[in-house]
């Protein structure tokens, strides 16, 4: 199994921690992603629903599909009535041109683009959309840049974006948005955001119990977390969609 693999699948021990701690998606943004109101709608990579819960009711039909059951499980909780079905993006257990759009959130940079972009092609149906979207803290804010320095030492793969992994000559043009927005946080909260990272779930007990501690000091220390939570945790979301012909 290699290290990309192994992080995706890290997910399925912490689902819980996941589904407690990680943020939805603006509505602005699920809005632009589908780009109209489609029929029927595939969140590929939808891990416990946090997109999933927003498409139901701008689709008539929603299929989830995830490689973790522990996560499917979570998301069948919190999304009843939608088709979860175990899969990935290289190989996506629907029929050809089943679909109307196909979104993915926080997940496109587990997956081979080399295989998983002609699945994509594949479910798709003519005039279809592909949607990427990642929730990214906000490090301009003071405090919020010390708690990614905190995670940088664990962190693998940070920063890739959907224009480095779905070519324009493939399924069309890329087209971009940017959303800013906050989350509010408390202790629990932010420990528990720190635990669902999956260089922190594969990461050894000692190194846990070192970050956590990490971060209680920062709450104690900086200005901006003086008064009671919860605390805004700002939030910029980043979102990419191609439109096929």
């Amino acid at each position: 199994m290699d290290g990309t693999t192994r992080h995706a699948l890290s997910f399925d021990a912490a689902a819980d921690v996941y589904e407690r701690s990680r943020p939805g998606y603006p509505d602005p943004v699920v809005d632009w992603l589908l780009a109209g109101r489609p029929r029927d709608v595939l969140d590929l990579g939808a891990g416990t629903g946090k997109l999933t819960r927003s498409l139901v009711g701008r689709a008539e039909h929603v299929t989830a599909v995830d490689p973790s059951p522990r996560m499917l499980d979570q998301l069948r909780q919190v999304v009843p009535g939608v088709t979860a079905l175990v899969g990935t993006a290289e190989a996506i257990p629907l029929p050809d041109a089943s679909v109307d759009a196909v979104v993915v959130a926080q997940a496109w940079h587990w997956v081979d683009p080399a295989r998983a972009v002609p699945e994509v092609a594949r479910v798709l149906r003519p005039g279809g959309v592909l949607g990427l979207v990642w929730n990214t803290r906000d490090e301009s804010v003071p405090w919020v840049r010390a708690l990614g320095a905190l995670l940088a030492a664990d962190a693998a793969g940070r920063g890739a974006t959907a224009e480095e992994h779905v070519p324009p000559t493939t399924l069309g043009a890329v087209e971009s948005m940017t959303h800013r927005w906050s989350q509010p946080v408390d202790r629990e909260r932010l420990h528990a955001l720190v635990l669902s990272r999956s260089y922190v779930i594969t990461a050894s007990d000692e190194r846990r119990r070192q970050l956590l501690a990490q971060v209680d000091g920062l709450l104690g220390e900086d200005p901006a977390l003086a008064g009671p939570p919860p605390w805004p945790l700002p939030y910029v979301t980043q979102a990419w969609r191609v439109l096929r012909p």
